[in-house]
């Protein structure tokens, strides 16, 4: 062999051996879970029973060890998703992603949300705090072992600081943020009606069905001056989509086949792998509680008890507030109060981008941070006169939902669960429960704030921060919030409609989502005498759309005038808008509605199209009945000619039958769920192609955004305007008959490492909509592996 063969040789040697023992070294990362391990700060042993799905069952002497054991099995499972979500939260991501994440870390700088946790944490009750420092000591003990971390630690070459209880708080914190979106709606509402006017404006962003639309106070002058300034919020973080929520329902003993409650839930967000949840099932002298967590976070948040079960969807109650602040003329570090004047509480926040760090300058006002300093190009498109303050209600020491949290889990009757709920200040969610007594009900627990009669605006659109009467006067009573108990209907539906009842009088929102899914899941309901697990799982499963059962006789009238449009076209022939994987027909309709879209309201909205294209049925189905004269929608303003929505619908079916067969090739090969796949992106690798494919979790999905099994897309985007972004994150079903038989799924897997065969083992399930058991008595539950937690031994002198 030459000297060159044999030097190839021994390079290729070398880069195997090499690659052998980076693979052993990152296999190594995959924790240890069965034997014994001896770790400092518990009380008494610990068992952690895994079962076949990777399920942890915790088995405890005490609360507090329990609690501990749950930082425990979280950091063994999702330690670097903690890392990242609590990056997210003190707005240090660009440390690890440079210019991508520094946006997102000035919004979490300037909100200040690592700060206000720090601040809660400091007031926290003696329980609460022991149980969240139990929590973090479990985390901290997993670290002091100095494990073989995952390898996007090894990537990105950082390991994980000590945890706190204001990383837990910290991050209730932004999933509240996440679930509170009224702020983006206001700047919506302000864009549309600078635009189109506020009657154009009104019907773009319809009321809710069935309620008067109010009119706004006319601040069209204000408005001038700072349109700006919100378009750049605006497009930096746009208008949620109206399709985005949960479902969740209960029925009576009076409604089953058991004669005891059901309860389901289906808590619809953001897809992503791992997911946000991770089921585990805690057995400690208190009792048993067993549910979906978030990791991070030591309590059940969904899930049920040795008594009651759970559940929650977003209310979209109205707790944020946007307010324009006039600086003061010729003093910049003032701006003008209803009193007089006031300075700017200022401070210095350094954020590090990769190697270079870069100091930005956070203000706050009477109501809260000044967000128009948050995202550069807001802040720079401020006139010199204003700035935009938000003010929200979780941003405030007195946030207690860490000790609701706790306090929920331990719950063993209604009187003690609802008393729980005082304290769920954030965010405002309906929660539906049951008890194995046979009761049922409903509550919408949040710090909501009460605004002054003569606040014409009530929270739709930013108000004048100098006048007095836009300021809010507390926080409406525990007492008087939404709440049911015990209907005579003997059923509770929540699917982010409207919840208040005729009458109501406090003010929560105008910013329900349509009600849909609640229709349609009451239409179920009413579908059988008696309910069963069987049939509350075909419920979770149910892919009727009702976007297209409204607008398929409009699909039908079409008259394309291309052979392929007229293909695409007769796929609907015969279907009913059942949004099943294996059709081409969902494709062809939600293809056709997409260009419809664009048709319909492209030319209204010129420039603020792009931010805002989404797919607002309840005002395209207005359009194209013509409700109110509407279909003048339909008419090209930028054309001479009058186009009817007649003319639309059939060029719409022209347009996407050539997208569709550029995109996806021959309409005989169509199917939807090829194109609906779950956008389960790993953070951060989906960035990197490569590493998308191998860490993503994508299976094929069925349903669309207005089918009770939502699969919700963003038709705006190019790339993958069909990808099911937001769907049941978690689906659970509680039979209060027999708890143990309550089923559960998840959208991935119980691991966060991609080595684990947990990382992705209930992806296809989820899609199917299939279930897992996670029994609480520890005779039925089949150990695959068994951890040990014993408590240190103590040093010796």
């Amino acid at each position: 062999m030459s000297i060159a063969g044999k030097a190839l040789v021994s390079l290729i040697l070398a880069l195997g051996l090499a690659l052998s023992g980076a693979w052993i070294y990152v296999n190594e990362s995959l924790p240890t879970i069965d034997g014994e391990t001896s770790v400092p700060g518990l009380g008494a042993a610990v068992d952690v029973v895994r079962d076949a799905e990777g399920v942890p069952h915790i088995f405890a002497r005490s609360e507090r060890d329990g609690w501990f054991a749950m930082g425990y099995v979280h950091a063994q499972d999702r330690l670097w998703q903690m890392e990242f979500q609590r990056r997210i939260a003190q707005g240090r991501l660009s440390e690890l992603l440079g210019e991508r994440a520094f946006d997102v870390d000035r919004l979490m700088r300037t909100l200040g949300i690592a700060r206000e946790a720090q601040r809660i944490v400091e007031r926290m009750d003696a329980e609460t705090r022991a149980n969240a420092e139990a929590y973090a000591a479990g985390v901290n003990a997993f670290l002091g072992q100095d494990p073989v971390l995952p390898v996007e630690f090894q990537a990105f070459r950082v390991k994980p600081e000590r945890w706190k209880p204001a990383d837990t708080m910290a991050w209730l914190l932004v999933m509240a943020w996440d679930l509170s979106s009224n702020w983006r709606i206001e700047l919506a509402r302000m864009r549309f009606a600078s635009k189109l006017g506020p009657e154009r404006a009104g019907e773009f962003l319809p009321a809710y069905p069935g309620d008067k639309p109010a009119p706004l106070p006319d601040f069209s002058r204000l408005y001038a001056e700072a349109a700006p300034a919100v378009d750049a919020l605006f497009a930096a973080y746009p208008q949620p989509g109206e399709a985005i929520g949960s479902n969740s329902w209960v029925v009576s003993g009076a409604h089953t086949e058991s004669g005891k409650p059901l309860l389901a839930n289906d808590p619809h967000l953001g897809l992503q792998a791992p997911s946000l949840w991770y089921l585990a099932h805690l057995s400690t002298p208190s009792g048993n509680v067993v549910g979906g967590t978030l990791p991070g976070v030591p309590f059940v948040v969904l899930g049920h008890n040795d008594d009651l079960a759970w559940s929650m969807t977003t209310t979209n109650g109205d707790t944020q507030d946007l307010f324009v602040e006039r600086v003061v003329p010729g003093d910049p570090e003032s701006y003008v109060t209803p009193t007089g004047k006031a300075r700017f509480e200022v401070r210095e926040e350094v954020i590090r981008v990769g190697r270079e760090e870069r100091r930005i300058r956070v203000r706050s006002t009477r109501h809260g941070p000044v967000i128009s300093d948050a995202v550069k190009g807001a802040a720079q498109a401020a006139p010199r006169g204003c700035v935009i303050a938000i003010q929200w209600a979780a941003l405030t020491d007195r946030n207690a939902v860490m000790r609701a949290g706790f306090a929920m889990d331990r719950a063993r009757n209604r009187t003690q669960f609802i008393e729980a709920l005082r304290d769920f200040h954030a965010p405002h969610q309906n929660v539906v429960f049951a008890d194995r007594e046979g009761h049922i009900g409903f509550i919408a627990p949040a710090l909501v704030p009460v605004r002054r009669a003569d606040n014409l605006a009530m929270g739709r659109e930013p108000v004048p921060g100098w006048d007095a009467k836009y300021d809010w006067q507390g926080f409406i009573p525990f007492e008087k919030l939404p709440a049911l108990f015990d209907p005579p209907s003997g059923r509770i539906v929540t699917a982010n409609q409207k919840v208040t009842p005729p009458g109501y009088k406090p003010f929560i929102s105008v910013d329900w989502f349509p009600p849909y899914r609640a229709q349609r899941i009451e239409e179920l309901l009413a579908s059988k005498p008696r309910h069963s697990l069987a049939t509350f799982e075909a419920m979770q499963a149910d892919r009727l759309s009702r976007l297209a059962r409204e607008l398929l006789p409009v699909a039908r009238a079409a008259k394309p005038a291309t052979d392929a449009g007229r293909k695409a076209q007769a796929l609907l022939a015969g279907w009913k808008g059942d949004m099943a994987m294996h059709s081409g027909a969902p494709l062809a309709f939600e293809g056709w509605y997409r260009e419809l879209t664009r048709l319909v309201y492209a030319d209204e909205l010129g420039a603020l199209f792009h931010d805002s294209w989404d797919q607002r049925a309840t005002f395209m189905i207005a359009v194209l009945k013509d409700e109110h004269g509407e279909a003048r929608w339909c008419d090209d303003v930028r054309t001479k000619a009058r186009e009817s929505c007649a003319y639309q619908a059939s060029r719409a079916f022209d347009l996407s039958a050539q997208d569709l067969e550029r995109r996806y090739g021959a309409q005989a090969g169509w199917e939807w769920g090829a194109v609906h796949r779950a956008a389960g992106d790993h953070h951060p690798f989906a960035f990197v192609p490569l590493l998308g494919r191998l860490f993503d979790v994508s299976p094929e999905t069925a349903g669309d955004s207005y089918t009770v099994n939502v699969g919700h897309f963003h038709i705006g985007d190019e790339e993958r305007p069909f990808a099911n972004r937001h769907a049941p994150s978690m689906r659970a079903i509680y039979d209060l008959a027999d708890l143990d038989r309550s089923v559960f799924m998840q959208s991935t897997g119980q691991s966060g490492n991609v080595l684990s065969p947990w990382y992705a083992s209930f992806a296809e399930r989820w899609a199917k909509v299939q279930y897992i058991t996670i029994p609480t008595r520890r005779e039925s539950i089949a150990p695959a592996h068994t951890l040990v937690l014993k408590p240190l031994p103590p040093a010796t002198p």
